[in-house]
């Protein structure tokens, strides 16, 4: 599928372009979300949040591995890093396949257990504030919201 790519020059900039991202997610979504530590893969998941009209602070769920938000749909926020060397499965297909959307960072850690239908975001350093936000569009729908958003 097709590739889309994006340069932030702050963490406001981020937020407006997940937020807008979040506000074209629909049921089943799964969006992964990878990038070095303290690349903006928090901040990209606030904004999307806030797209999808959660009201609650959203933060990383680094120690409980999932965390549940509600807005105009569910959303799951997944951390999968200390999964890296582990084959446990938490019930991920019920959260891919449920009534809401998914953002799972570290998603190479659980490659196995991934939907092949997915948006796949990476975010990179280009600066100190700037960002490079990579989209890969593994469905003709991602492709679609991808190309909306779209300068």
């Amino acid at each position: 599928m097709a590739q889309y790519e994006w340069t932030s020059t702050s963490a406001d900039e981020t937020m407006e372009f997940a937020e807008r991202l979040g506000e074209r997610l629909e049921e089943g979504d799964v969006c992964t979300l990878e990038g070095d530590l303290g690349a903006g893969k928090t901040t990209f998941t606030k904004g999307l949040g806030k797209g999808l009209g959660v009201k609650r602070t959203i933060n990383s769920p680094t120690f409980t591995i999932i965390k549940e938000y509600q807005g105009r749909m569910p959303f799951y926020h997944m951390d999968v890093y200390r999964l890296e060397d582990s084959d446990e499965d938490l019930g991920f297909d019920e959260y891919f396949n449920g009534e809401g959307v998914c953002v799972v960072e570290w998603a190479h850690f659980i490659e196995e257990f991934l939907p092949e239908k997915r948006l796949a975001i990476q975010i990179a350093y280009k600066g100190d504030d700037e960002r490079v936000i990579s989209l890969d569009a593994h469905s003709d729908h991602f492709d679609q919201i991808c190309k909306e958003l779209a300068p």
